[in-house]
């Protein structure tokens, strides 16, 4: 289960990608969450997913 606060959600977000996975898609892969969802939620607070960086930004 992922926050649904957007906020809470972006610090989850890059805890998990910063300690336990190297890319968004690894990450989606072994939670089973849906990708598309996590971007759909942070961009609404205009934060968008950084490949080279490996977190929202």
């Amino acid at each position: 289960m992922i926050p649904n606060d957007p906020f809470m959600l972006l610090s989850f977000v890059n805890l998990k990608l910063r300690d336990f996975y190297s890319s968004l898609e690894s990450m989606c892969d072994d939670m089973d969450i849906d990708r598309e969802e996590i971007v759909g939620k942070l961009s609404k607070i205009d934060r968008y997913y950084d490949k080279d960086k490996n977190q929202f930004v």
